[in-house]
């Protein structure tokens, strides 16, 4: 009886010494990704607009500037961003695709559609994760969502959405937190692509997942050529940058 006793009152204080462990090696876990993933990325600032050298033609579709209001803008915490519709066949079919760049991972990894719809009044009611193949041989991994609101008049909308990680198409934010274990100097640059359209009388929900799929694959290696022409053109600026404080150094020395 009295060894029964002290067996289970040994299991007990292991329990709670393992839920104690537990507890610490989460939160300094927590703590850890928390750091890392708030640190800057190790990469040049750019300018806000320049994402704004995204081509209005992408194939048959043709775009148009569609600005956001500030105080969403702000909410994004991005540091660069691009609004726009794209259309295509007299208007019939109609994207809205948003880009942000931004320089703290920490700051894009909340804006994901199933976290930012829902928390404005959305329900997810799908979610598939789909993989494209590109005209650059590269692949696209993105997940599309739809969501419904309202009762009477129901509104529905289909999400395409995906982050390009220092060249890398990436359907979540899985590979920003194992990069972030590594330290934030392993990671470039992140962005996220969103690409969404309405479901409607004239767009069933298989037809509108096909809409922004077509435009996802035909914009994808712009998109990805773009960010890579930014960076390429950010380094040599540094590079040119350094080379030139070198040679005032050296002048200086001599």
């Amino acid at each position: 009886m009295t060894k029964n006793k002290k067996s289970n009152s040994n299991s007990i204080i292991l329990a709670a010494v393992m839920a104690i462990f537990m507890m610490l090696f989460f939160g300094t876990t927590h703590r850890i990704m928390s750091a890392r993933l708030s640190a800057p990325i190790e990469t040049p600032s750019i300018p806000p607009d320049s994402l704004e050298k995204l081509p209005i033609q992408i194939g048959d579709w043709t775009g148009k500037e569609a600005p956001l209001d500030e105080a969403i803008v702000r909410a994004t915490d991005a540091d660069a961003h691009i609004s726009r519709s794209y259309s295509r066949y007299s208007n019939s079919e109609q994207v809205w695709l948003y880009i942000s760049y931004g320089m703290r991972a920490r700051d894009l990894m909340p804006h994901r559609p199933e976290v930012c719809y829902t928390g404005n009044g959305w329900t997810l009611i799908d979610r598939n994760s789909m993989e494209f193949p590109l005209s650059d041989g590269m692949k696209l991994q993105c997940s599309i969502f739809q969501f419904s609101r309202g009762t009477l008049n129901k509104k529905k909308i289909a999400v395409l959405d995906y982050y390009i990680i220092d060249g890398r198409y990436c359907r979540d934010v899985s590979l920003l937190r194992s990069k972030a274990w590594r330290g934030s100097g392993t990671v470039r640059y992140v962005a996220q692509v969103q690409i969404v359209t309405s479901i409607g009388a004239n767009l069933t929900a298989g037809s509108a997942s096909s809409v922004i799929s077509d435009f996802a694959v035909e914009s994808a290696p712009y998109i990805s050529g773009l960010f890579k022409s930014i960076q390429e053109s950010e380094y040599s600026d540094m590079n040119d940058s350094t080379k030139t404080d070198n040679m005032f150094e050296a002048a200086g020395n001599d």
